[in-house]
């Protein structure tokens, strides 16, 4: 478990220093109810938090021992951190053994009301020696949900990611932070395409080819935003260096 004190004063340490390297950690949401923490991170330029929710249903989060996760508070959460332009890689379960078909269009319900972030999903998988290995081992199973078939809980996976990291999800992701500037915005996106490759390979050229083409409308709007900004800032730096040779 964290230990609150000793972290915050690394934090304080690290703002000390000056250091300007951004970095990612993972925090348990439950701990960054805490304002001070999460001045703190902003201030020692943390700018991801990876965030392992689980999932938006009370009794899963029980089975996994995980009752200090609070589904009611993952908005208020991410809404601290995204007011200091920290943005959170949010990890869930599926097919826990409350999980019904369905359960990735509620969970992505529940994060499209979220600010933007990087959802990640996977299945439970059980390691030997722990509680869960230990119960499952009569069956000779790794998992099977209680309330899911298997091919079921494959398809509720596959249409969780495809519906984060489609390229209107893309789309939406980078408007809802248009008050950031073009070049933060042009981050998200592509860590947005990277993560996208995590559940569906993208290990060759012609693959990248294919999201960077049905990325293109998102892909287009950021440069054309780039080049127009570019422009205005060499006009300004022209005015300015124009008005100063001209008081001389």
């Amino acid at each position: 478990a964290i230990n609150i004190k000793r972290t915050k004063s690394l934090l304080r340490d690290i703002i000390a220093a000056g250091a300007q390297l951004p970095w990612t950690a993972q925090i348990s949401a439950n701990l960054l109810r805490d304002e001070e923490l999460v001045d703190l991170i902003a201030a020692a330029h943390g700018k991801w938090i990876f965030i392992g929710m689980e999932s938006i249903d009370s009794a899963n989060l029980a089975d996994v021992n995980k009752s200090f996760n609070k589904p009611a508070e993952y908005a208020s959460v991410l809404n601290r951190l995204a007011r200091r332009n920290i943005y959170a890689i949010t990890s869930f379960i599926v097919g826990l053994d409350n999980d019904t078909p369905g359960v990735a269009e509620r969970t992505l319900k529940q994060i499209e009301s979220w600010p933007p972030g990087l959802p990640v999903f996977g299945q439970l998988t059980p390691f030997p020696s722990t509680p869960l290995y230990k119960r499952l081992e009569p069956y000779q199973m790794a998992h099977t949900p209680l309330k899911m078939t298997i091919p079921e809980t494959q398809e509720e996976l596959e249409r969780a990611w495809a519906a984060s990291y489609s390229p209107e999800a893309n789309r939406r992701a980078v408007d809802s932070i248009s008050d950031q500037g073009v070049n933060y915005r042009l981050i998200h996106l592509v860590m947005r395409l990277f993560f996208r490759g995590i559940y569906f390979p993208q290990m060759n050229k012609r693959a990248w080819l294919k999201v960077i083409f049905q990325n293109r409308r998102a892909i287009y709007k950021l440069a054309k935003e780039g080049v127009t900004t570019s422009l205005a800032a060499r006009k300004s730096e022209t005015a300015t260096a124009a008005v100063m040779a001209h008081r001389q």
